[in-house]
Formats: structure tokens, C-alpha cells, sequence
């Protein structure tokens, strides 16, 4: 099967990166939002993100202008996905929220259309569960810069076939991504490494160890990462990573998942890092 058309489901920090290197590939996306104020600002993102890729003489103007015309606003989720051959489900990571998409578009998306989450946590094959079609879920992880981080893990569920999973590494490929297999797990492979180191970097903070930027010093300059472990939570959303270590915390039933006290104090208090202004570090 090859993936001629897509469907992405919403237009958030994720959603229009998605939407953006399908489109830059030539590859028409319906981009499916709420309300026609959040379709706006994810297009007005993506122009943003293609102005920079002209003025870094990536893309030609010509180019920018082919990307934007590849991209349909829906505000209709079964209006959006009755005619194509991929649908990704970008909403927010949210049980609750994703059974309800994937309810939806499993109704209305053609019978032979995978359906893929680009949850960074949450089981596929929980997900793939409420569908018709198990057979044809997957997960498709992308990371953050969609735009610039190449890679995407893709995730099977316990029902997934070859022909979903081959036809969903195709296209990533064809985005220049690289795809890497996974089985469906708690975290999958990133974040179940990922969201510990994070975690223990908020409890350092939290018992006085060291300060934000004293911990994050140190993991750059002793172990060369190229963002600290606290900066990258600002990055990523703290209540992002309150709820990936719910999710590991709950599937493992593991006290190692246990949320720092900090970093809960901080999501109820709305310092949730970049998109907030403030978090482990303050943002104009």
C-alpha cells in the first residue's frame, strides 16, 4: 500500500510540524483542528517555519508556496479523514482524548487507511483495541522539531500486520525521516530511558542538590548532551512529562516512574516551561 494522501489530527506543536514535512514532500494533508483560530495559528507556524527554511536557502520561495497549497483545513474530523490513505492523531497526551479520535476516525476513514498516533507513550495497542480495524493501528512517533529531528519511532501494537508497518516506514522514509522499530510498551524506547533521567534531574533540584542550571551544566559539559535535562523538559512541556511518567508509572507499577513532588508542584502551579513563559528556566 502506498501512503498517497494524509490526515493529521490536530495543529498543535507536533500537529504542524507533521503536516508541514508531509505537505514539503509533496504529499496533499488534510489538517484537522477544533476551532478555525487554532487551524490559523498552526498555518501561520508553518509559514513561519518555511520562512526560515527560505532565508537558510533550503526550500525556494516556489517551494513554500507548493508546501502551503498541499495543506486543506477541516474543522470536521469525518469530513477530514474520509479520504485518506494515512490518518495521525497529534492531540494532546490523553487517554481519554485519543480513544475518542480514534473512535471517530475508525468510523469514518476508508476501510484500507492505517490509522497511526503519534503518542509519545500511551499503548497502541490499548488504542488499536477500540478500533474495527487493530490489524491496521500503529504508532508513528515523531520528535520534536518535527521539521528538523529525523528520528520516528514506529511503533506495533500486538495486532499489527507487515503491510501497515511496511507502508507506514515508507512513508517515512519518504519524509527523509529515519524509521525505527518498536514494540508496543510503556514509553516505548525514548521516553522509557528519557523521562527517568529528567525525573531524577527535577528530584536533584528539588532536594537541594543543584540548580537548574548547575544540573544542567553537568550533563552537558560531563556527558555532552546538547540540552540539559531540564531544559529539554521546559521544551517538551512539563505536563507532557507529567503525563508520559504517569503512563510509565501506571504500566510498570515501578516506584523508579514516581513523579518528583517538584515537578507535579510545578504542572498544578501552570509553569509548564517554553509555552507557559516559565518553568525550570523564564522565557520572553
Amino acid at each position: 500500500m502506498e501512503v498517497k494522501k494524509v490526515a493529521v489530527i490536530g495543529g498543535g506543536t507536533m500537529g504542524n510540524g507533521i503536516a508541514h514535512v508531509f505537505a514539503m514532500n509533496s504529499i496533499p494533508v488534510n489538517l484537522i483542528e477544533t476551532k478555525q483560530e487554532f487551524a490559523d495559528r498552526a498555518l501561520s507556524t508553518i509559514e513561519k517555519n518555511l520562512n526560515r527554511m527560505v532565508k537558510k536557502e533550503k526550500i525556494t520561495d516556489g517551494e513554500k508556496v507548493s508546501t502551503l497549497d498541499s495543506i486543506e483545513v477541516f474543522l470536521d474530523v469525518e469530513e477530514g479523514v474520509k479520504d485518506v490513505d494515512l490518518v495521525i492523531e497529534a492531540v494532546p497526551e490523553n487517554y481519554d482524548i485519543k480513544k475518542s479520535v480514534f473512535e471517530k476516525i475508525d468510523k469514518a476513514a476508508p476501510g484500507h487507511a492505517i490509522l497511526a498516533s503519534n503518542t509519545s507513550s500511551i499503548s497502541i495497542t490499548k488504542l488499536a483495541a477500540i478500533t474495527s480495524r487493530p490489524e491496521k493501528c500503529i504508532g508513528m512517533h515523531f520528535f520534536n522539531p518535527v521539521p528538523v529531528m529525523k528520528l520516528v519511532e514506529v511503533v506495533r501494537g500486538l495486532e499489527t500486520d507487515d503491510e501497515t508497518y511496511e507502508a507506514t516506514e515508507a512513508a517515512a522514509k519518504l519524509l527523509a525521516k529515519v524509521p525505527v522499530p518498536v514494540n508496543d510498551s510503556p514509553g516505548f524506547v525514548s521516553n522509557r530511558v528519557l523521562m527517568p533521567m529528567i525525573n531524577e534531574a527535577i528530584f536533584c533540584v528539588g532536594e537541594g542538590v543543584a540548580t537548574p542550571e548547575h544540573v544542567d551544566e553537568v550533563m552537558k559539559l560531563g556527558m555532552a548532551h546538547p540540552m540539559g535535562p531540564l531544559r529539554l523538559a521546559d521544551f517538551i512541556g512539563l505536563d507532557v512529562c507529567l503525563d508520559i511518567l504517569k503512563v510509565l508509572y501506571d504500566g510498570f507499577k515501578d516506584p523508579k516512574y514516581r513523579p518528583a513532588p517538584l515537578l507535579v508542584q510545578m504542572v498544578d502551579a501552570g509553569k509548564l516551561g517554553n509555552k507557559t513563559g516559565e518553568g525550570f528556566y523564564s522565557y520572553d
